[in-house]
C-alpha cells in the first residue's frame, strides 16, 4: 500500500487487492488503516515516478496505433480507427495490448467503443466489452452515476436528486441538467452515450507520413532490420513525392520485444527523398549512440515517421555537365547531414545575426539544423563586410597609439604582439540601445576596422573620447575578421 500526504494528513494514494479486501478504500486516513490493520506495510506514493512509468506505457503502446492519449494518472486511450485489422480485428488488438502491458507487470481493464469517454466508462464498469457502432448508448445507460468521472460534489448531488444511473439522466433536457450541475456534465453524458464524439489529443503529434512493418517472429539481426527500414523509406519517399514534398525531420522507431521502444532521430538541412542518403544517416546515427540499439530479444515492429515537411522540386540537371546552385546547396546540405549525424546536433553550427545595432547581440552562432531567424545585412558588391562574423565574448584590452582626438590607431599591442596600422576606417560611433536596462550610464563606442602590415583585419574600439574630463578613453579588440 502506498501513502502520500493530503490536506495535511497522511492518506492512501494506492493499493492491492489483498489490502481492499480488508476494508481499506482509497482516500482513507493512514491512522484509520492502521486501526483496521495494524500490521499494514506502507511505501510513498511516487506521483513523478508514476508519470513517467505511464508514459513508458504510452510509448511501448504505440505499435497499435501512433494516437496514444494519457487519461488521469493511470489511464491510456488508444485510437484503434483503421489499426484493428493489422491485428486480426478489435478483439485480437484488445488482447495484444493488454499482454503487452502485462508484461510490465500491470493489471488492466479495457475495452472499446466509438468515444473516447464511453471507452473509458465501460473500462472501469464492463471491463472487457466491445461496443459495436451504435451500441453505446444502451450500454451506457446501465452504468451508475460514478461512470460520468464527475467530483464527489456533483456525483453526491446527482445521488440525492433521485439518479442512480445513466440511463436516469439520458432523457433529462441537456439544458436542464446544464442549469442545475453545469455545461460540464451534460458534454461528458453525451460523449459517454455515444451521441457526441471528440478526438483525443496524443502525447505525440501525428506524423505527416509513416510507414511500418509488424515482424510474425522477433527479429533481431540489425542488418535485418536495417533492410526492413531501408524497404519502409522506399515508401515513406514515393509517398512524399506524389505530394511534391520532401522530408526534414525523420525518427525510426524500434518496438522490442519486451516493451521498450527506441527511437532513433535524423534530420537535414534541406528537404529530401533520397533513400540511399536516409539510410547513410540512419546507419551514422546508431553507430553514434551512446547507448547501443540492443535488440535483446528481438524487435516486433518497425516504424519510420516523416514528421516535418518542405516542398521539394525536382532538380533539372545540366547539359554541359555544370553543377546548378540548387545542386551545389544540395551538396553542403548532404555535408552538415552527415555531419550532425556523426557529432551530434549542437555540434554543426551556423553564423546567425538578429536586427539590431548592438554588436555584443548581433551576431553569434546556432546548431545549423535550428531554426534560429538570421537577418545578415546585404552585403555591397565587392565590399568586405563591416563587421566580422563572430566577436569575443568580452573584449580584449589594448595598447594603443593613436592621434586625437578621433584618429584611427597608428600602432597597438595585443597579446604581447606589436601591430603596425597599415589601413583603417573610422570611426563607426555605436551607442547603446537607450530602451535596455542600464544602457544609460554606458558609454558610447568608437569602432574601426584596421589592417597590419602582415595582411591581418582586426575590429577595435575606443571607449570615451580623449580630453572627456570622467575619465580617460580605452582601447579594446572586439573581432577578428577572416
Amino acid at each position: 500500500m502506498l501513502v502520500e500526504k493530503a490536506r495535511g494528513a497522511r492518506t492512501i494514494a494506492a493499493l492491492n487487492a489483498v489490502a481492499a479486501g480488508l476494508g481499506l478504500r482509497f482516500g482513507m486516513t493512514l491512522a484509520q488503516g492502521r486501526a483496521l490493520v495494524p500490521q499494514l506495510t506502507t511505501g510513498e506514493a511516487d506521483a513523478d515516478g508514476d508519470s513517467r512509468f505511464l508514459h513508458t506505457l504510452a510509448a511501448t503502446c504505440e505499435i497499435f496505433t501512433p494516437l496514444v492519449a494519457l487519461r488521469g494518472a493511470d489511464g491510456l486511450i488508444l485510437d484503434i480507427t483503421g489499426c484493428a485489422h493489422l491485428f486480426g480485428g478489435e478483439r485480437e488488438i484488445g488482447q495484444a495490448a493488454r499482454g503487452r502491458l502485462h508484461r510490465w507487470g500491470v493489471q488492466t481493464q479495457a475495452a472499446i467503443a466509438g468515444t473516447p469517454e464511453a471507452a473509458w466508462a465501460f473500462a472501469r464498469h464492463k471491463r472487457g466489452i466491445i461496443a459495436q457502432s451504435g451500441e453505446e448508448e444502451a450500454l451506457a445507460k446501465e452504468l451508475p452515476i460514478t461512470a460520468l468521472d464527475q467530483d464527489r460534489a456533483t456525483t453526491l448531488a446527482l445521488g440525492r436528486a433521485g439518479f442512480q444511473t445513466l440511463g436516469d439522466l439520458a432523457n433529462r433536457p441537456s439544458n436542464l441538467l446544464s442549469a442545475r450541475f453545469g455545461e460540464g456534465l451534460a458534454s461528458v453524458l453525451s460523449r459517454v452515450l455515444g451521441r457526441e464524439d471528440i478526438r483525443i489529443t496524443p502525447l505525440r503529434p501525428l506524423p505527416e507520413v509513416m510507414a511500418e512493418r509488424h515482424f510474425p517472429e522477433p527479429l533481431g539481426l540489425m542488418e535485418s532490420l536495417l533492410a526492413t527500414l531501408e524497404r519502409l523509406a522506399g515508401d515513406a519517399m514515393r509517398a512524399l513525392e506524389t505530394r511534391g514534398i520532401g522530408g526534414r525531420a525523420f525518427e525510426a522507431s524500434f518496438f522490442r520485444s519486451d516493451g521498450m521502444v527506441r527511437r532513433i532521430h535524423i534530420q537535414t538541412a534541406q528537404p529530401t527523398r533520397d533513400v540511399a542518403s536516409l539510410m547513410r544517416l540512419t546507419r551514422l546515427k546508431i553507430d553514434a549512440l551512446a547507448d547501443p540499439l540492443d535488440p535483446g530479444f528481438g524487435f516486433d515492429a518497425l516504424r519510420l515517421a516523416v514528421l516535418r515537411t518542405e516542398p521539394l522540386a525536382e532538380l533539372q540537371p545540366h547539359l554541359d555537365g555544370e553543377r546548378s546552385a540548387a545542386e551545389g546547396a544540395q551538396a553542403l546540405a548532404d555535408l552538415v547531414n552527415r555531419l550532425v549525424a556523426r557529432f551530434g546536433h549542437e555540434s554543426v553550427q551556423r553564423f546567425v545575426a538578429s536586427d539590431t545595432h548592438d554588436p555584443a547581440r548581433a551576431g553569434g552562432t546556432a546548431p545549423w539544423l535550428s531554426s534560429a531567424p538570421s537577418t545578415w545585412p546585404a552585403l555591397e558588391p565587392g565590399q568586405p563586410p563591416a563587421r566580422p562574423f563572430t566577436l569575443f565574448v568580452h573584449p580584449q584590452p589594448i595598447d594603443v597609439l593613436a592621434e586625437v582626438p578621433d584618429s584611427p590607431p597608428l600602432r597597438f599591442r595585443w597579446r604581447r604582439v606589436l601591430h603596425e596600422v597599415m589601413l583603417a576606417e573610422g570611426p563607426e560611433r555605436i551607442a547603446p540601445e537607450w530602451w535596455r536596462e542600464g544602457a544609460s550610464t554606458a558609454p558610447a563606442r568608437d569602432y574601426y576596422r584596421v589592417e597590419d602590415a602582415k595582411g591581418h583585419r582586426f575590429w577595435v574600439f575606443r571607449e570615451r573620447l580623449y580630453g572627456d574630463t570622467n575619465a580617460s578613453p580605452r582601447w579594446f579588440m572586439h573581432g577578428l575578421f577572416a
